[in-house]
């Protein structure tokens, strides 16, 4: 289904959020929408108001043609990701549509934990921005997706390369420090397998980042956590967030460094009565996850993005969100 399907072809089904994290983001994701919708933009505003004078600068880099600071780099895409899935979150509930369930991918659970009123978006922020500015002092390394299963892969692995995310079926994440991550994806290239470098230049999601991921343990502590009052299904156990894990310092501190299980997480979203899957972020990464589905293949579930697939002019981006909020209000 394409964000421009009419609304008597959708389902009334309960509504389910996709807040997808490092590998949407692209330059001018978002930007036609700041300034031109009053809930979105203020919900930007409170995470750049939060940071302080650091948010002026990344909400310059974001809106700016020649930002200071690449998209692909830690202190941009992980805080821009979260930004931008937060406010498009917000936007949503603003049109009357209550939200049944949140699904975030890495950072996207920090996004969904905000709009889950785990934490303040305050809060959240500085939690973020903390989190960026270490991660910044890692080894230098990424990821890369592999068109194989886990445990395909296994073989091929060696040193701190290790799978950070299995997103569906037949796609894999690799995560490592280089040289091993290259020296390990150029093997499996010479094997046939299709491999595709996420944007990153950071190995998340992999053991190397357990050190600086734990030194946030202390920073989290210090912040109020609250029981989710929605179901936030986590993409790191794959099963609803509970409220012991809400108020554990060691378990959001942990993320960076943690492997991301989002297919077996969204399988277990839809186990249940159908959704209504909704890409609350930049780009359709999860949505072409989610249509492989056999809960959508079998139409008991759909799916819904809100943005274009990649970069688009801003009259593109709001056109596109406007026939998914005339399909979402519809059947709200």
């Amino acid at each position: 289904m394409s964000s421009s399907a009419p609304a008597d072809r959708v389902k009334r089904l309960p509504v389910a959020l996709l807040l997808p994290g490092q590998g949407a983001q692209h330059p001018g994701m978002a930007t036609g929408l700041y300034g031109h919708d009053e809930v979105f933009t203020g919900a930007a505003d409170a995470v750049f108001t939060a940071l302080g004078t650091e948010g002026g600068r990344v909400r310059d880099d974001w809106l700016g043609e020649r930002p200071r600071v690449p998209v692909d780099h830690v202190t941009r895409s992980q805080i821009l990701l979260f930004t931008i899935d937060y406010a498009l979150g917000r936007m949503v509930e603003s049109w009357g549509v209550r939200l049944a369930a949140l699904l975030g991918h890495s950072v996207g659970e920090m996004a969904g934990a905000v709009l889950a009123g785990v934490f303040t978006v305050s809060d959240a922020a500085r939690l973020m921005w903390d989190r960026v500015t270490r991660l910044a002092e890692g080894p230098a390394g990424g990821m890369v997706a592999v068109a194989a299963a886990p445990d395909t892969l296994t073989p091929y692995l060696r040193g701190d390369v290790v799978v950070g995310a299995h997103n569906a079926p037949r796609q894999t994440v690799l995560a490592g420090p280089e040289p091993e991550l290259g020296e390990v994806t150029d093997v499996l290239r010479k094997q046939g397998l299709v491999c595709r470098t996420v944007p990153s230049s950071t190995p998340f999601h992999s053991p190397v980042l357990a050190p600086l991921a734990a030194h946030a343990e202390p920073v989290f502590a210090a912040v109020r956590a609250r029981p989710p009052a929605l179901p936030l299904i986590s993409g790191y156990t794959a099963a609803p967030l509970t409220s012991d894990q809400a108020a554990d310092p060691a378990w959001w501190s942990s993320h960076p460094a943690a492997p991301v299980r989002f297919w077996p997480a969204l399988d277990h979203l839809l186990r249940g009565p159908g959704r209504l899957l909704v890409e609350c972020g930049p780009g359709r990464g999860l949505t072409a996850v989610a249509r492989r589905h056999p809960a959508v293949l079998a139409g008991r579930s759909q799916v819904l993005p809100l943005l274009p697939s990649g970069p688009a002019d801003r009259a593109e981006a709001r056109e596109c969100l406007a026939a998914a909020r005339s399909v979402l209000t519809s059947v709200a």
